[in-house]
């Protein structure tokens, strides 16, 4: 396959993709200009984060770094963690519901939450079921055909990196609560699936180091193993310290006051 080819199938879905974060960025943005004329400013913070989190998933479907994935695995795996990893975890550090929930009138409010209180939301925001989509999806790409055959054909291009972007912020959104949360699990129950997603994206890493994918160099994908284990182990640390810190948080003891001592 040729290098101009290559970067052909990604013409169309680079234009969607860029499309697409360009209205969701301006979104954002008006969102908070028009909420802040009638609630408390939303906090600067949490703007960066959507702007940064934005950023790092157009960086790495967009422009050079996404041309340079088709012919160097290590790029693509850079781009793996930037739109995969980092980017769901700097968007939900963003609370983007609770900034749609706050924007949208009572009624369609109100139509919102139910949706997110119903079966369906909480099954795919259940830990286990997220990391499977996360992780095991990367196993799919990774140890079958489909890593080249998104190579080859525009459609699966744009399908598995939406994929990507999507499970890995479900996967975050399921073990650090941010946003309103409405199925809500034990913080024991999200540490062990966190453990165990972890080192499932371990095993990944080093299974790809041993056996490339198909049409991958062995230098490109020890690369890109590294790139993915050591990367990934950077990004989990904040994911790791912002859960202890809720639960810590959840577990501390409240101090009393004299006054709730008082009898009266």
């Amino acid at each position: 396959m040729s290098a101009h080819h290559e970067v052909d199938v990604t013409q169309v879905p680079q234009l969607l993709f860029a499309l697409a974060f360009g209205v969701l960025f301006v979104l954002y943005i008006g969102a908070v200009m028009l909420t802040n004329r009638s609630y408390k400013k939303w906090p600067l913070y949490r703007m960066i984060c959507w702007c940064a989190g934005v950023l790092c998933a157009v960086v790495a479907v967009v422009g050079p770094l996404a041309n340079r994935a088709h012919m160097d695995f290590s790029m693509h795996m850079t781009g793996h963690l930037l739109l995969g990893m980092l980017a769901p975890l700097l968007i939900a550090m963003s609370a983007p519901i609770t900034l749609l929930l706050r924007t949208l009138s009572t009624t369609y409010a109100r139509r919102l939450t139910k949706l997110f209180r119903s079966w369906p939301s909480r099954i795919i925001t259940d830990p286990v079921i997220a990391t499977f989509l996360n992780i095991g999806g990367l196993w799919l790409l990774y140890t079958t055909s489909l890593y080249s055959l998104m190579h080859e054909n525009s459609m699966v291009y744009f399908f598995v990196h939406v994929h990507v972007l999507l499970a890995g912020y479900l996967f975050t959104v399921s073990l650090i609560y941010i946003d309103p949360v409405f199925h809500r699990t034990s913080f024991v129950y999200r540490a062990v699936v966190l453990i165990l997603a972890l080192a499932s994206h371990g095993i990944l890493a080093k299974y790809i180091y041993a056996h490339p994918p198909e049409g991958v160099p062995q230098q490109q994908a020890e690369q890109g193993s590294m790139i993915m284990y050591y990367g990934g182990d950077l990004i989990d640390v904040v994911i790791i310290f912002i859960l202890c810190l809720h639960w810590f948080k959840a577990t501390k003891p409240r101090v009393v006051e004299q006054k709730d001592l008082e009898i009266n």
